[in-house]
């Protein structure tokens, strides 16, 4: 016959068993969660990082044509390129030149998840005048030693 004590320690090992597996349920359901926390982070990350990149080429382009010519030959707003279509950027150029720098504005907006997300840059650009332009060539041929 089994004795009353023995019956009593299976019993204690089984509820240690079931407490044992709730623990590890609970613990893998926490891992699993905060590895799509972590995941969905990075995403966003990603995005964010990507409507920088683009707000710096839309700043870029303006630098290089100049601030006063850029909304004669380009959009100032409209959606991105390839293979970035979901962003949209608008820029804003406040200024007249002259001495007084222009301001320059750039809004990257997407969607993401259902809600709209913006990344926006601002600086500041002198205006190109004559003035500004500098002869880049040598005035004696410059000597190059092979």
């Amino acid at each position: 016959m089994v004795s009353t004590r023995a019956k009593s320690r299976r019993g204690v090992a089984l509820v240690d068993a079931i407490v044992a597996v709730i623990i590890l349920g609970v613990s893998l359901s926490v891992i699993l969660s905060l590895t799509g926390q972590a995941i969905s982070s990075q995403r966003v990350g990603e995005e964010i990082q990507n409507a920088a990149m683009l707000a710096d080429e839309q700043l870029n382009l303006v630098l290089s044509r100049g601030p006063d010519d850029y909304a004669k030959s380009f959009p100032i707003s409209g959606e991105c390129d390839e293979p970035f279509t979901q962003y949209r950027f608008k820029l804003q150029i406040d200024g007249q030149g002259d001495a007084a720098p222009y301001k320059v504005g750039c809004t990257i907006t997407w969607d993401s998840s259902g809600r709209e997300r913006t990344v926006s840059v601002n600086t500041l650009v002198a205006s190109r005048t004559l003035t500004n332009q500098i002869d880049r060539q040598p005035v004696e041929p410059v000597e190059r030693g092979l």
